[in-house]
């Protein structure tokens, strides 16, 4: 996240076994055909009632419970075998133990044969050593059905299940491209187990980016009360059309609703539920790259550049798809296939968003000038194999402080500019620090604790380049700042090596 607070996800776990329904023969009209709720939009202003609309849609909307067997690994017990065994537990033998869990979730019914919607993380396991044995879907009139899960896809947060049922009612999706701002909007779920409840509100934001990444990091938000066992279910307009799926809160510390809630957009959500529907897999772009900053004001600042507009690039993977077009470490990517590079829309959703073996027309600024790169999208590798390839903190270093007792300082770090005093690095010192000896650069050795650089960098970091200039000695490091305040920026964009990892960190001068 990129954000301070961390986003809670309503109630995890999951699992499924059924079997699939035949299509039934008898058409049937959607619970939110249009003309059969009309009374329930108001014309102006606040509804006068809300009852009409939740009447028609809440038959549609399902309770989801799942049970699981979670094996847990005991500790042996080190009085086993003495008389005191009994007074610590018996005689424990650290042998694994299996107990039995629960989640619980919403969901909604999609067709009169029994396809229902949820989040992943209502039917997915939730802890270390759980397996899920079944998926049980309670509708409103409390009938209850097994269920068989056909799909689910970890990335946008998204399942579908299946009952053996007919002529059941059902829902239809709406077109959330056309939600604003200020729009009501009523939510149906089963928060904290409570059986069917309502909640309405209004749109807070569109497009709202939470910072977890790729191609389906971009919600609705609303003020409508959305709490544990919400996820899942859906959020209606007024018009009774599902336009997006409850599945995140931003809540106080004991997990309750603060009037903070996202949806996953109908139109982000539609396309990869008929993909599952079809048993096909879920596939996004992928360029091989770690990602840097946002050109947000320090980082616009110090490279002169329109703030939130790009991308820095803080790293190329090794033989990936953006090091074989060319694209290199520094780099900030503008756009995509013509598309800009905003926080509302971001480099990891662009690119994800595009098909692999399709071509990605990069627009990207280097050295200050503008180039065009092209670079041919893979698919993007699972959650594990990415894991594996970035190894390190969250803002793109490890933590370990391991700087070099015998670095000798040219000059106090307060008596500079930038905040930092610097040597350059040699192979011995490189090792030392832990960066590969291919790194060049210059080591710093001391911080002045009262300088932006003194909050964001410590002994032991390696400087590689300032403003895309590459620095090897403290001369080119005084010659790349004295650049910078005379071409009026009072902020330098640092490339910085720390162990394994480089990333771009904008650094304030001190007057």
């Amino acid at each position: 996240m990129r954000y301070a607070y961390a986003i809670t996800s309503a109630l995890l776990l999951g699992g499924a076994t059924a079997t699939l329904a035949l299509q039934p023969t008898v058409a049937q009209t959607a619970q939110n055909e249009p003309g059969t709720i009309q009374a329930s939009a108001p014309r102006a202003g606040a509804p006068m009632s809300f009852a009409d609309l939740v009447a028609k849609l809440q038959p549609a909307v399902v309770n989801i419970s799942t049970k699981q067997t979670i094996v847990q690994q005991t500790q042996a017990n080190p009085f086993a075998g003495t008389p005191f065994a009994d007074l610590f537990g018996g005689g424990g033998s650290g042998a694994p133990v299996k107990r039995e869990g629960q989640s619980l979730g919403s969901g909604f019914i999609i067709s009169p044969d029994g396809y229902v919607v949820t989040n992943n993380h209502v039917v997915a396991p939730g802890a270390r050593g759980a397996q899920v044995d079944s998926i049980t879907v309670i509708l409103p009139d409390r009938k209850e059905y097994t269920a068989k899960l056909i799909g689910r896809d970890p990335d946008s947060d998204l399942a579908l299940l299946k009952i053996n049922a007919t002529n059941l009612p059902f829902v239809k999706w709406g077109d959330s491209s056309r939600t604003r701002v200020g729009d009501w909007v009523v939510a149906i779920g089963n928060p904290f187990g409570l059986g069917g409840t309502v909640t309405a509100g209004i749109v807070s934001a569109v497009h709202r980016v939470t910072g977890q990444g790729g191609a389906n990091d971009r919600f609705i938000q609303t003020d409508a009360a959305i709490n544990q066992g919400n996820s899942g279910g859906p959020m209606f307009d007024l018009n009774g059309n599902v336009i997006g799926i409850n599945s995140q809160i931003l809540g106080s510390q004991g997990g309750g609703n603060i009037g903070i809630g996202f949806a996953i957009p109908a139109e982000e959500a539609k396309p990869i539920i008929a993909t599952l529907m079809k048993g096909e897999p879920i596939k996004r772009g992928y360029l091989g790259v770690q990602l840097g900053p946002e050109v947000n004001g320090d980082v616009a600042a110090a490279l002169g550049l329109p703030k939130n507009r790009g991308q820095v690039i803080a790293g190329v993977t090794a033989g990936g798809p953006a090091a074989k077009g060319g694209l290199r470490a520094g780099d900030v990517v503008t756009e995509v296939n013509g598309q800009a590079v905003t926080p509302d829309q971001t480099l990891s959703y662009l690119v994800a968003n595009i098909d692999p073996g399709q071509t990605a027309r990069l627009g990207v600024i280097r050295a200050g000038k503008p180039v065009n790169v092209n670079v041919a999208v893979a698919a993007r590798p699972t959650q594990e194999q990415l894991a594996a390839e970035i190894n390190g903190g969250a803002d793109g270093f490890g933590s370990d402080d391991d700087g070099d007792d015998d670095a000798a300082t040219t000059a106090p770090a307060s008596g500079n500019p930038l905040g930092l005093a610097v040597q350059p690095l040699t192979p011995a010192i490189a090792r030392a620090v832990g960066v590969d000896t291919t790194v060049q650069g210059v080591v710093v050795a001391a911080v002045d604790p009262t300088s932006d650089a003194g909050q964001k960098l410590k002994r032991g970091d390696v400087i590689q380049s300032i403003n895309g200039t590459p620095v090897r000695t403290v001369a080119e490091v005084a010659a790349a700042v004295t650049a910078a305040k005379g071409a009026g920026r009072n902020t330098v964009l640092l490339q910085i090596a720390r162990q394994r990892m480089s990333n771009f960190i904008p650094v304030k001068l001190k007057s």
